[in-house]
């Protein structure tokens, strides 16, 4: 965004030129109307008024849109490296707190930088820009004034500093206290089930109020410094002005001012402290933005747990999946899930991992799927590394339905072809056939067009039964038949997996019922 951002500098250079081309004409008008002069006279400097009025205006326009437009684009691009960065790229390091937190500054975070970028920065500009230029002009005209400009000028920065360095502290207060707040909401909505099952859901409700409340707390100290610090800043700037305001009417009275240099200074003094006022206003404006961008950033650039290789991996289909002396340890628990697992994935084979819950399952998925990085061992795929291996092309040879399936926005076909965006619509059919959704989906008004069910409740309740109805279908059937293999937890050498003394069945009655 670096040729927006010059475009908007430039428009800002402009607009400060045209702010001196206002006040000489002004000033001009003024003193010839006083001294008599007809507005035949004064024509061509009230066109050329209207002109740089109507320039000026056009100025900020553009400035003000330029700044949004290159805000909009940096705060995607900043959401897509964050999905990234941080979905993509490092799934298995996401836990509660940190998908709350990860959320809140997604959303609110990144919501708060499009202030900082398509107005503060701008702003930053037209705070240097302006006051040269004001400076320039009056020194000519009246160096008396621009040493007087000079004197009152730099109290509003340093007011600025002194004010903006609280300001900073207490948003980042406010900022912990809302990532608190996420973290706290995200985890009783996750426990609504326990908290139901004990009784304890009134209990929260004490707790929310209070974790609410040190936000609500911050927020309004964070507002009532933004009040504080705006009446100071008014109070230098009129200052300022009121002194050589002052200064001027003595020297007009005495004589040794004339009266169009002392109406374009006039003019020229709250312009130069305007810009300085607008600053501290964005600053303010754009705090949250600006407290965010430290974990935003680190969020961002944070090294990927899952490196993709360069190697073309072989194909599931004919290559034999092995897990060799595998071992895996979450970042935000103490104990490993996996400890020197081995596990034999031949093609064609279906395999069933059983096991207590926590003890490992979804994490050896994880791990084939490239989901995350074994801490020990490896996963092998035909004798060959998957480490090494090109993520993007060995996810592309798999197909994965997660415990808790999801239906994304956008039709019954579009959600079928997630794994071929290009299928035919026969083999979308034929797809949800073999799925037994086929009748389901004909039978909704808009068939494979539908974007969403018609009656929610009793679609998933019909949904369960029937998913229920199958799931008994075909363990019966695969028992009978021995074509579901029941894996051995203690034979992988999990310590979760190796909780429960289960046997390992090839066919038999006793396969049946779980997986």
């Amino acid at each position: 965004m670096r040729a927006t951002l010059a475009a908007d500098a430039a428009l800002g250079v402009a607009a400060a030129l045209l702010v001196l081309a206002q006040a000489v004409l002004i000033a001009h008008v003024a003193a010839r109307a006083f001294s008599g002069a007809s507005l035949r006279a004064v024509a061509v400097p009230l066109v050329l008024l209207v002109a740089v009025v109507v320039a000026r205006s056009g100025a900020a326009w553009g400035f003000e849109a330029l700044g949004r437009r290159a805000a909009t684009a940096v705060l995607s691009q900043l959401r897509m490296d964050l999905v990234r960065g941080r979905l993509r790229d490092n799934p298995a390091a996401l836990d509660g707190a940190e998908s709350a937190e990860l959320a809140a500054t997604a959303v609110a975070g990144v919501d708060a930088l499009e202030t900082a970028f398509g107005r503060y920065l701008p702003q930053v500009v037209l705070a240097i820009v302006v006051p040269i230029a004001v400076l320039t002009l009056v020194a000519v005209v009246d160096p008396i004034s621009a040493g007087l400009m000079l004197l009152t000028l730099p109290l509003v920065p340093v007011f600025m500093w002194l004010i903006g360095r609280a300001t900073e502290e207490r948003t980042r207060e406010r900022w912990q206290a809302l990532t608190l707040l996420s973290a706290h909401v995200l985890d009783v909505v996750q426990g609504l089930p326990t908290l139901r099952a004990f009784n304890r859901g009134e209990a929260q409700t004490s707790r929310i109020a209070a974790v609410s409340g040190d936000y609500r707390r911050t927020t309004m100290e964070t507002l009532r410094l933004a009040f504080v610090s705006g009446a100071v800043l008014e109070l230098a700037a009129t200052l300022g002005v009121a002194l050589i305001a002052v200064t001027a009417g003595v020297r007009l009275v005495d004589g040794s001012l004339a009266f169009v240099t002392a109406l374009t200074v006039l003019l020229l003094a709250p312009e130069l402290y305007l810009p300085l006022r607008n600053l501290a206003a964005q600053y303010h404006v754009s705090a949250d933005g600006l407290a965010v961008t430290d974990r935003l950033l680190g969020l961002i650039d944070a090294p990927p747990l899952v490196a993709s290789g360069t190697a073309v991996p072989p194909s599931p289909r004919e290559a034999i999946v092995r897990l060799e002396g595998v071992g895996f340890t979450y970042p935000a628990r103490p104990d490993s899930v996996l400890e020197s697992v081995d596990l034999v994935l031949g093609p064609g084979e279906t395999v069933a991992l059983v096991g207590p819950s926590g003890g490992g399952k979804s994490t050896i998925a994880a791990l084939v799927l490239r989901l995350a990085e074994p801490t020990a061992g490896r996963v092998t795929v035909g004798d060959v590394d998957l480490a090494g291996c090109d993520t993007a092309a060995w996810r592309a040879q798999i197909a994965w339905v997660p415990q808790d399936p999801t239906l994304f926005r956008g039709t019954a076909a579009d959600n079928i072809r997630l794994g071929d965006p290009h299928a035919s619509d026969a083999r979308t059919r034929a797809a949800a056939r073999l799925a037994g959704a086929d009748d389901f989906i004909r039978g909704l008004p808009d068939g494979y067009d539908a974007t969403q069910p018609q009656e929610p409740c009793d679609v998933r309740v019909r949904g369960r039964r029937a998913r229920r109805t199958r799931s008994r279908g075909r363990s019966d059937r695969r028992a009978g038949g021995g074509l579901l293999h029941r894996v051995d937890p203690a034979a992988l050498g999990g310590p979760g997996l190796s909780r429960r003394g289960a046997r390992r069945h090839v066919g038999g009655s006793g396969s049946s019922g779980t997986g």
